[in-house]
Parts: structure tokens; C-alpha cells; sequence
């Protein structure tokens, strides 16, 4: 084994393990601190998993590199099953990343808490494998034009997760005021796709670039993941509590709402002729004060009473524009509304801290 892959094969599983410990304690410090805010409002249990999953896809990392130094340590690395684990062991953290997506808020919505489209890429996971497993018995490290053909179902594979991750990451660190970690997570994981070139194509860059792209992209890639984990602690310690945030439905259009922790003390909020955003607000609202707890939630998708979760953006936009929020006061989606499983979302504010005007109460049941 050269020094150059010894050295690379070391901090690979170094980064990868570090990476790993620390995602998982941030992981155990918001499952400690902030476990009743998770969990409010459920039906049932429902931890959000995310930050687990990518420590889970660290983890993956560990084991890769490990055998990677074990295999060319041995000389072994040209052997048949060396190239089979490592499409394996890679196909496996595709997977881990799938599930970490699917409790990405920003994740693009066919894959954010879509169980039916989850189990449907897993299922192109599971099938990827398969391929991947018999190409290494039917083709073997066989290469046409330079393309080494076991490598082609996990290279188009991750290709698909990584613009998914860069979609969701950068969606989700912009919306949380951290515009340059945005392009760096976009550069990182680009970085990512180009590093799995070198094992489709067998003649691309040198020993030294291929090996230098991969462990610069896995150690921003690290990073991208500690500040997601901070930024998750600072978003949960800046909810406001369901106890605190009173509302009052004034009239057709007009609300009064209060949310001591973001500044907001008996401000009027007038929709105006956003009357479909308020009518939306008025009804979780009635959903929550008046129905039984199993009837309090409302179904957000095409078939739903809700066609988009589109529609529940466009409510706290409104609220933040309507209030002229500053950017640290503005209210986000989870801020008065939660999701509570299976495309079902609940207004967080306790029942005996919403108010609704007799006339417009009466208005709204004999309209509904």
C-alpha cells in the first residue's frame, strides 16, 4: 500500500467516525432537551430521525474505509469482491441518506414525510443491489470504453440522491438565514458526485486528485452536517410553546394574535383579500377548539381538504408580511402548525387559547 492511499484511507475513517459521535450526540442532547416539543400533538410516537440517519450514513463511511485500508493493505483491491462491497457498502449509504431526507423539511415534497414515495425509492435501492450483484457474477470488472459497467447502477443512484440532498440543503439553509453554508453544502456534495467518477470511469484524474476530491468532500460534507444539527437546536429553542401563542378571529379576514417569544403582543392581522389562506387558519383553528382529538387535524395533499401543503406556507407568509416581521421575529410553518403522520397537520395553539367570534362562528359552521 502507497503512503498516498494509507494517509487517505485513515482520514477517511477518522472524519467519517468523529462525524459520526458528534451527530450522534447532538442527536441525543435534542432528543433530551426538546423531546416534548418533537413529540407534541402525535397521535402517536414520532421522533424525527434525520440527523440519526445521516450518522448512520457515517457510519457506513467508517466501515468503507476500513475495509478499503484492510483490502489494499492486502493487495487485494482488484479482486471481485472487494468491487462488489464497495457498490454495496455505498448502496447502503444512499440508503441511510434516503431515510434522513425523508425528515428534511426543504426536502422536495414527493420525498418529505411521503411514506409511499420513501418505500418506492427503497424499493430502486434494494433493486439497485440486486443489479449491482449480478453484474459482479455476469460482467465481473469487465470495462468497455474506459466505463467499468458493475459501477453504473450506484453511480446513477447517487447521482439522484445527491441532487435530492442539494435540493434540500440548500432550500433548508437559506431559509434559515445561512446563505454561504447554502453554497457550501452545494459545492460539498457536488464534490461528492464528482468523486464517485473515478469509479466509473477508470481512467479519470490521478490517484492524487481522485482521492484529494473525496476526502475534501466527505470533510465539508461533515461539516454541512454539524451546522444542520446546530441550526435544528437553535430552530427548536426559538418555538414558540403552544401555552403562550392566544389568537381571536375578529371577523371575516381579521385576527388578533400574540406570541410573547417573537415579540408579537395583541397585533391585528388582516388577510384582505387573502380570504383562502384565512378561511384555511379559521378552519384548523374550529378543528382544534371544537372536535375531539382524533378530529382535529387536517388531511394536506391532492385528495385532502388541503390540496397543497403550499397553502400552509402561504398562511405564515402572509402573517410575517402582513406584521412586517424582522427577520428574527418571523414565524415559520412549525411555529403554529404541526404535523402530526400521514399528511395530517393540527394548529399547535392549546383550544382554551383560541377565540372566534359568535357571528363569525355561526357564519363559518352554517358555510362549512
Amino acid at each position: 500500500m502507497n503512503q498516498l492511499t494509507q494517509f487517505y484511507n485513515l482520514s477517511h475513517i477518522f472524519i467519517s467516525f468523529i462525524g459520526a459521535i458528534l451527530l450522534f450526540a447532538i442527536y441525543y442532547n435534542i432528543q433530551k432537551r426538546f423531546k416534548q416539543v418533537l413529540e407534541e400533538g402525535a397521535l402517536f410516537k414520532r421522533i424525527d430521525k434525520g440527523l440519526l440517519y445521516f450518522g448512520f450514513g457515517m457510519l457506513v463511511w467508517v466501515v468503507s474505509g476500513s475495509i478499503a485500508y484492510s483490502v489494499n493493505y492486502y493487495q487485494q483491491q482488484e479482486t471481485l469482491w472487494y468491487q462488489l462491497t464497495v457498490n454495496l457498502v455505498s448502496t447502503l449509504n444512499n440508503l441511510f441518506w434516503l431515510l434522513a431526507l425523508y425528515y428534511v423539511n426543504e426536502a422536495p415534497s414527493f420525498i418529505y414525510r411521503n411514506e409511499k414515495n420513501v418505500r418506492l425509492i427503497s424499493g430502486v435501492i434494494v433493486l439497485t443491489a440486486i443489479l449491482t450483484i449480478a453484474a459482479t457474477f455476469l460482467v465481473g470488472n469487465k470495462t468497455i470504453h474506459g466505463i467499468k459497467l458493475i459501477a453504473i447502477p450506484d453511480v446513477l443512484l447517487t447521482t439522484f440522491l445527491c441532487v435530492l440532498m442539494g435540493v434540500s440543503f440548500y432550500r433548508t439553509f437559506m431559509l434559515r438565514g445561512l446563505r454561504l453554508v447554502a453554497y457550501i453544502a452545494i459545492i460539498a456534495i457536488f464534490l461528492l458526485f464528482v468523486s464517485q467518477l473515478s469509479d466509473l470511469f477508470v481512467h479519470l484524474g490521478t490517484d492524487f486528485t481522485n482521492q484529494l476530491i473525496r476526502i475534501v468532500a466527505k470533510t465539508s460534507l461533515v461539516s454541512v452536517f454539524l451546522v444542520l444539527g446546530t441550526s435544528w437546536v437553535i430552530q427548536l429553542a426559538n418555538t414558540p410553546k403552544p401555552n403562550e401563542i392566544q389568537i381571536q378571529f375578529l371577523d371575516w379576514s381579521l385576527l388578533k394574535l400574540t406570541i410573547p417569544s417573537k415579540g408579537i403582543y395583541n397585533q391585528k392581522v388582516d388577510f384582505g383579500s387573502k380570504t383562502t389562506q384565512y378561511k384555511n387558519l379559521l378552519l384548523f383553528a374550529y378543528r382544534r377548539k371544537y372536535k375531539e382529538a382524533l378530529e382535529q387535524s387536517i388531511v394536506v395533499n391532492s385528495g385532502g381538504e388541503i390540496k397543497s401543503q403550499t397553502y400552509l406556507t402561504r398562511i405564515i407568509d402572509n402573517i410575517n408580511a402582513i406584521l412586517s416581521l424582522e427577520e428574527e421575529s418571523k414565524l415559520e410553518r412549525k411555529d403554529l402548525i404541526t404535523f402530526i403522520g400521514e399528511s395530517k397537520y393540527r394548529l399547535r395553539i392549546l383550544p382554551e387559547h383560541i377565540s372566534i367570534d359568535e357571528a363569525l362562528l355561526a357564519e363559518f359552521k352554517r358555510d362549512y
